[in-house]
């Protein structure tokens, strides 16, 4: 059996409007794959330690990565140590970069009531699992420029050499995403 992991953004949860939208769509076009989205900290280590055990547990079967925003920056991560294909929703390049605006102060999930306290050492977890240079073509990035968390830009440079969409407008929800779903399918199994 397949297995699609779907990976949440910081501060999201599975129940994402994203997460929502594709695990309904693949119980009605795809029920032989099996909606992976487990809930991430925004704990770096603790998100990889989840993040490896969700991959492992399912190999050597086929995995499909698909992440959004820092789920983006995940799934690179599992794309190159696994090599898998995955395909990146706005994703944050170096989170590292804007972390310290979140250090030591009170953070609440967006969906759940659960909170967080970033500390310096989690800047370094994060750059411990950072792919500065994607060597694959396991790629498929989907990026609006209209995204007012990130500079798509970023995104666009890092993976330049992969598949990409890029959309005037929108933002970084990645309106109209259900456009992509069937040909994600597509993308991941060839």
């Amino acid at each position: 059996m397949a297995t699609l992991l779907y990976i949440h953004g910081f501060l999201s949860s599975p129940l994402s409007f994203k997460a929502q939208q594709t695990a309904q769509w693949l119980a009605v076009n795809h029920p032989e794959i099996e909606f992976l989205c487990p809930q991430l900290t925004p704990y770096p280590a603790d998100a990889q330690k989840l993040l490896e055990s969700a991959i492992e547990g399912r190999l050597p079967g086929s995995v499909y990565l698909m992440g959004s925003s820092l789920g983006g920056f995940w799934a690179t991560w599992l794309a190159e140590k696994y090599n898998l294909r995955a395909i990146l929703i706005n994703p944050a390049v170096r989170p590292q970069n804007f972390m310290p605006a979140y250090l030591e102060v009170d953070l609440k999930s967006y969906h759940t009531d659960d909170s967080y306290r970033l500390s310096a050492h989690h800047i370094d977890e994060i750059i411990a699992v950072d792919v500065p240079v994607v060597r694959s073509n396991n790629y498929w990035l989907l990026v609006q420029t209209g995204d007012e968390t990130l500079d798509y830009r970023q995104a666009v440079q890092k993976y330049h050499a992969c598949k990409q969409t890029i959309e005037e407008g929108g933002d970084h929800a990645f309106q109209g995403f259900e456009r992509y779903l069937d040909d994600c399918m597509t993308f991941f199994k060839h």
